[in-house]
């Protein structure tokens, strides 16, 4: 499937498109992944259905990816748009790409976690959780888990 931008980007779910060097030069260093292994990167990427954002010359300058069993539950994670073409609204079109996805129609629940992008997030209805009593977590330091300080 494939989304067009008015600045002449393009944005596509085909997994072959994905430059996993980009993305895992990326993500290696976000807060939420700090040292994360190309073959997580990889793994991550073959688990979930996945938009990039490309230039008219066919270079990922954005990505978002969906953890979900395309039935009842999606989870958004990796979100990210490279510092050079931020302020062109690449990120506001791989998230509306991503849940606007016709195979994730129709969603019982979305989720999501983000540090610094909660008013992005809200203008697609989400929302803090309220009812934390309900939610659980096992979490991991990936400075252990990957051997990175």
């Amino acid at each position: 499937m494939k989304w067009s931008h008015p600045a002449g980007f393009e944005a596509d779910d085909d997994p072959a498109r994905i430059d996993v060097d980009v993305v895992h030069s990326f993500l290696s260093t976000a807060y939420w992944s700090p040292g994360v292994p190309r073959d997580v990167v990889e793994r991550s990427i073959e688990g979930s259905l996945n938009v990039g954002v490309y230039t008219s010359a066919g270079e990922l300058v954005a990505f978002a990816r969906a953890v979900t069993d395309r039935a009842t539950f999606a989870w958004i994670a990796d979100v990210f748009v490279l510092l050079e073409f931020r302020g062109h609204g690449l990120g506001k079109f791989v998230v509306s790409s991503l849940i606007e996805h016709p195979e994730l129609k129709g969603l019982r629940r979305w989720m999501l976690a983000t540090l610094d992008a909660h008013e992005l997030y809200r203008q697609y209805g989400f929302n803090e959780l309220t009812d934390l009593k309900r939610m659980m977590v096992i979490r991991r330091d990936p400075a252990e888990l990957y051997g990175t300080q």
